[in-house]
């Protein structure tokens, strides 16, 4: 099993940043793709960033996109995202999840984390 344990959450100004880690331990050898989602209340769960943790490829959500950055370290088994001008509609709980294929579809992610709350006052 994996299991993967994120920390970094919490309450920010707008305009203000925040870093989310998810770091993961267990048979992790054929989940290569990481992958950040968030859901907020009364919305379906989406896509925000996903990374290779072969050759370090990235992709973003265009609602993220300049603004938030997804980084890896292999040796630690971590993955982060770096979150800047953090806006009140980026409120939601955030979640990393591994996989074993570079998609954006939630259902194609095998092991989740339990996630983390993120909160952007204005």
């Amino acid at each position: 099993q994996v299991q993967l344990v994120e920390s970094g959450g919490g309450l920010v100004q707008a305009g203000g940043s925040l870093r989310l880690s998810c770091a993961a331990s267990g048979r992790t050898f054929s989940t290569y793709i990481r992958g950040w989602f968030r859901q907020a209340p009364g919305k379906a769960r989406e896509f925000v960033a996903r990374i290779s943790m072969g050759d370090g490829g990235t992709s973003y959500a265009e609602a993220v996109k300049d603004r938030f950055t997804i980084s890896r370290d292999n040796a630690k088994n971590t993955v982060y995202l770096q979150m800047n001008s953090l806006k009140p509609e980026d409120t939601a709980v955030y979640y990393c999840a591994t996989g074993a294929v570079f998609t954006t579809n939630p259902n194609d992610y095998r092991n989740w984390g339990q996630g983390t709350q993120v909160t952007v006052s204005s």
